[in-house]
């Protein structure tokens, strides 16, 4: 749930990288803190057990403008990308604004998004979230490597929606800003149709 603080006028935007183990949620979320301007971002945090870790920053995309003279802040998080870590996942999805789903495109990780995907949905549903109303949309990472899922393929397994999908290489920061781009694009636009109290 969007949360807005009338004290420093900004909308808060609660957007998570759910993903199977090693898609490269982390990835995407350290290009994006890398290449962020250093007045714009919060500290990146990383809530780490033994066996896994939640990263989680904030930031100020100067190229939004305002909502009603409301600045918009996004906190990215992403999930621990292992199954038997499902609480730790429930607990960050609370409150999620949208969804960024990030598939490995190695054909040896296919059978992994389809687990994650429906776990996501089943996440989702626990908190009274409808998984087909969410802004959410998909990214194809790993699209450098050899042995990969063709997109057609990933497309009709994975985007049961027909939401934003994008081809990326998290890496190097190909497709990173352009996933996140249509999220908040989707997010913002929702936000505007609740049409929330400013």
């Amino acid at each position: 749930m969007t949360f807005i603080n009338h004290h420093s006028k900004e909308i808060n935007i609660k957007a998570v990288y759910y993903g199977p183990g090693l898609c490269g949620k982390t990835t995407n979320l350290e290009y994006i803190y890398k290449k962020s301007r250093n007045d714009s971002k919060g500290k990146m945090i990383s809530l780490a057990t033994e066996t896994e870790r939640t990263l989680f920053f904030d930031f100020l995309p100067i190229s939004l403008g305002e909502i009603d003279g409301y600045k918009t802040r996004f906190h990215l998080y992403t999930v621990p990308g292992q199954v038997y870590y499902n609480s730790s996942r429930k607990l960050v999805l609370k409150g999620v604004d949208g969804i960024i789903f990030v598939a490995d495109s190695q054909n040896a990780r296919f059978q992994a998004n389809l687990e994650s995907i429906e776990n996501l949905r089943e996440n989702l549903s626990e908190h009274e979230i409808d998984v087909n109303t969410l802004p959410m949309v998909l990214q194809y990472n790993k699209r450098d490597l050899p042995n990969i899922t063709d997109i057609a393929e990933m497309q009709r397994s994975l985007n049961f929606r027909n939401v934003p999908a994008f081809q990326a290489t998290a890496f190097n920061g190909w497709g990173v800003f352009d996933t996140l781009k249509a999220l908040t694009k989707l997010a913002l636009k929702d936000l505007q149709t609740k049409q929330l109290n400013l």
